[in-house]
């Protein structure tokens, strides 16, 4: 993580006329060497919304660790572009914070310096802030008050409003420092990278040389185990793996084996179309064209979506569209050369105003799930005042 290491010991469905044809359970296993997760400090600079789009879209990279502080004297300069840089891009930002302390009343000083720093970053609550601890003071405290020293930093930084986590590696786990099942980010570098490592932990960073198509120099990336580094939310809702372009491109990574938009890929399977689609029957809005991925939401018979691209896959034609958010969104508008779900107009462009109609049983929280936004984003837009409080047939702008 820390670019001066001293490290490291070497039920999906689609909802037919009323049939409902039932698809496997996403379930949370993952590959071995995925990049799920990059982190980023001074050593990568400025990164940009594009870079981080980049890394979504072409290699499945769905959270961001950003350096925030080291010690109780250093705030990390690039950190608050950053955050509001992956944000944008739609990916799950966090921090992690250098540890120098080796007491706990160093402990308790960093953390109150990582929460100020953090906070003046725009870190959102709730997001991780890591303790990253790897440093010589460390190695030659106690394992006892290494422990203590650690726990002391998670009470400040919950007590903030944010979650904790600690960073180490694998031969300084639970002999430096205690690092119990269930949490902690483990850094190994093995040369084989084919099987999964520390699965009891949240995630195992495998490398600290990744390349990315767009992005300068090197990079620590980690496969995730869990979904705590995507806010306790799927982490595969900010883009499966299976719909990235270049999961890798080093040889040390594992390629993936599920069917991509790759280069290969026939154009008369994946082509570019600007069109609006209206259903005609109810359809999932899922995070990836496939009918095992993720269900975000639904649209029902009548509600029309603008879309920029046609997948075939898996015997559906599906469209593609941009969330709000700025996640890609996939909805079946049919099987091929079978039966259709709707009707499709051709548009020039995507229309400027945005807007969605009210439907018996919605709520604003199901709304927003289906734009891909947030409800207090519709508050706002449309001036709603009680979140709880909206008519059938009432028009939000998005």
């Amino acid at each position: 993580m820390n670019k001066k290491k001293l490290l490291l010991g070497v039920t999906a469905s689609i909802m037919l006329a009323g049939a409902i044809v039932t698809a496997p359970q996403v379930t949370s296993d993952v590959e071995a060497a995925r990049t799920d997760m990059v982190d980023t400090s001074n050593h990568n600079g400025y990164m940009t919304t594009s870079n981080f789009t980049a890394m979504r879209d072409q290699y499945g990279v769905k959270a961001v660790v950003t350096k925030i502080s080291e010690g109780t004297y250093y705030h990390d300069y690039t950190a608050k572009n950053n955050i509001s840089t992956a944000q944008q891009a739609g990916l799950y930002i966090n921090g992690y914070h250098f540890a120098r302390w080796s007491s706990v009343e160093g402990a308790r000083a960093e953390a109150n310096y990582a929460v100020a720093m953090a906070k003046a970053d725009g870190l959102p609550i709730n997001a991780v802030l890591v303790a990253d601890v790897e440093a010589t003071q460390q190695q030659r405290t106690p394992k006892n008050i290494n422990d203590l020293a650690v726990m002391e930093f998670k009470r400040v930084i919950e007590q903030a409003g944010y979650r904790y986590d600690i960073y180490t590696s694998q031969s300084w786990k639970n002999s430096v420092v205690s690092v119990p099942n269930g949490t902690g980010w483990i850094a190994q570098y093995p040369y084989n990278v084919t099987a999964d490592r520390h699965t009891q932990h949240h995630a195992w960073q495998w490398t600290s040389t990744m390349q990315f198509n767009g992005s300068y120099g090197n990079f620590d990336v980690s496969q995730l185990y869990d979904n705590y580094y995507t806010g306790d939310q799927n982490k595969n809702a900010v883009i499966s793996n299976g719909d990235t372009v270049d999961v890798n491109n080093q040889t040390e990574a594992k390629n993936d084996s599920t069917p991509t938009t790759s280069a290969t890929t026939s154009k008369d399977e994946d082509y570019a179309q600007n069109a609006v689609f209206t259903a005609n029957t109810t359809l999932n809005v899922r995070t990836a064209p496939s009918t095992s991925a993720q269900v975000v939401a639904q649209y029902a018979p009548g509600e029309s979506l603008t879309y920029d691209h046609v997948y075939i896959k898996g015997g559906y034609v599906w469209a593609r569209y941009m969330s709000y958010s700025g996640s890609y969104h996939y909805v079946a508008m049919g099987v091929m050369n079978g039966q259709e779900y709707g009707t499709r107009r051709q548009v020039v462009s995507r229309p400027q105003v945005r807007s969605y109609q009210v439907r018996s049983g919605d709520t604003l929280g199901t709304i927003a799930r289906k734009l891909g936004t947030t409800v207090s984003h519709l508050q706002s837009t449309n001036g709603i005042r009680n979140a709880n409080l909206i008519y059938t047939g009432q028009t939000l702008r998005y």
